[in-house]
């Protein structure tokens, strides 16, 4: 009995955490989320330390807030965590038309905030982002080779070999490489 109440309590913890990182990747505070779930403030509190257990009903209605089924958000919470990923079992994803290799070289989690990517734009390609996946992300972009063009809402920069650029993404992006130079690079997304 006593095992299963740690377990319990460890799975509580997590599902707490993971609805503090919910909030907080939308820079909601406490009271917008009340506002927008119709839970008061003082029971998301609670929840978010781990003080109370939620119920069926109010993870419902965080879940609808935040756009996910419950089953997700059992799935980012009961997902085990490994701090290790080889280089051989780093994931990649080549776009075909482009060419554009995007490698997640940090270990995946649910629960941190950031991801650092390792990308390579072969010359002469252009790629526009419309509009960021989660508006407010902080990136941080290490040139490691090569020349890259970006325009991050309306302001170009261009990037040598070992420059870095800064930048919380509101609106769109553009990413080129010239004709004869392809452009590798990290990327860190916070």
């Amino acid at each position: 009995m006593e095992n299963s109440q740690t377990l319990d309590q460890s799975l509580d913890g997590r599902i707490a955490e993971r609805l503090k990182v919910l909030r907080g990747k939308r820079k909601w505070s406490l009271d917008t989320l009340a506002r927008k779930s119709g839970i008061s403030r003082a029971t998301l509190s609670r929840l978010e330390v781990g003080q109370v257990s939620p119920t069926t009903s109010v993870l419902g209605k965080l879940c609808a807030i935040y756009g996910l089924t419950m089953s997700r958000l059992m799935a980012m919470v009961e997902t085990g965590f490994a701090p290790l990923v080889a280089a051989k079992e780093q994931a990649s994803w080549q776009d075909p038309e482009t060419g554009f290799l995007r490698k997640t070289i940090s270990p995946p989690s649910d629960t941190l905030g950031a991801e650092v990517l390792e990308c390579v734009l072969p010359a002469g390609n252009r790629i526009e982002y419309l509009e960021p996946p989660l508006p407010g992300l902080e990136h941080h972009l290490y040139l490691l080779d090569g020349a890259l063009r970006i325009t991050v809402d309306d302001h170009v920069y261009t990037l040598s070999k070992g420059d870095c650029l800064r930048y919380q993404l509101h609106g769109g992006s553009v990413f080129e490489t010239p004709q004869d130079q392809p452009a590798k690079y990290i990327l860190v997304i916070v």
